[in-house]
């Protein structure tokens, strides 16, 4: 599972534009991943400039 630690998140979007199938969308200036239509790829991880996405 892929999650956005909520205290790293600076809310730049870069995570939202590279999603495939986009599951990430901006909630109170912060990163959320629909768990339901993310399909894992990593693509995110790779993008966040903060490391604020992480595979669990």
């Amino acid at each position: 599972m892929i999650s956005v630690n909520a205290e790293e998140c600076t809310g730049c979007e870069s995570c939202v534009d590279v999603c495939p199938v986009e599951a990430i969308s901006m909630n109170d200036e912060l990163a959320y991943i629909d768990q339901e239509e993310c399909t894992e790829c990593g693509v995110c991880i790779d993008e966040c400039p903060v490391d604020a996405i992480e595979e669990k």
